[in-house]
């Protein structure tokens, strides 16, 4: 595979690119090495919206529950989305917003990173800050997230399987993908 280091031709002058998918997925991880190849800036959404609060996600929810952290994340993302070419990973839970899919879809060129459970389970296992998996069984909530997620996750114009390798491999896929992509 040739590397390529420079924005492809096909998404050059596109606004951002916006990596949603189901948590553990690599959206964030993924997220900086793709801007690192791209040469784009990177930022991940759910870090600007702990920024903006002044406490964690998992504080957010759990003091104010999931809708006011829905509403925050909302004004962030759209906030971020000002045009300018970058990469943007989002909240697992962001795409799912109507609103805010539609600013998407309509402002960036949207990414669907998505894996097998097996391997979202055995992400999510290396970090407890998840609010949605607090005190659940993570393969039960993951199982029952995604029946509800995937299908709109699918209306993301590009589709990138996320398998049990180096997240380089993700990376790659994506701009092929982009390359590819008109």
């Amino acid at each position: 595979m040739q590397r390529n280091s420079k924005i492809p031709d096909s998404q050059a002058g596109r606004g951002p690119i916006v990596l949603v998918g189901m948590m553990g997925v690599g959206k964030s991880t993924v997220g900086r090495r793709l801007a690192a190849r791209l040469g784009l800036s990177f930022v991940d959404a759910d870090e600007e919206i702990e920024k903006a609060a002044g406490m964690s996600v998992a504080e957010i929810f759990e003091r104010y529950g999931e809708a006011h952290f829905r509403d925050g994340e909302r004004r962030v993302i759209a906030r971020l989305m000002d045009g300018a070419p970058k990469v943007i990973a989002t909240g697992g839970g962001a795409f799912m917003q109507e609103e805010t899919r539609r600013l998407i879809l309509d402002s960036a060129t949207a990414i669907w990173l998505d894996a097998d459970i097996d391997i979202l389970v055995d992400r999510v296992a290396r970090r407890d800050s998840r609010p949605l998996l607090k005190g659940k069984d993570p393969r039960a909530v993951l199982t029952e997230l995604a029946a509800t997620r995937n299908p709109i996750y699918a209306l993301a114009p590009i589709h990138v399987k996320s398998i049990a390798a180096p997240h380089e491999v993700a990376v790659e896929r994506i701009m092929e993908q982009l390359t590819a992509w008109h």
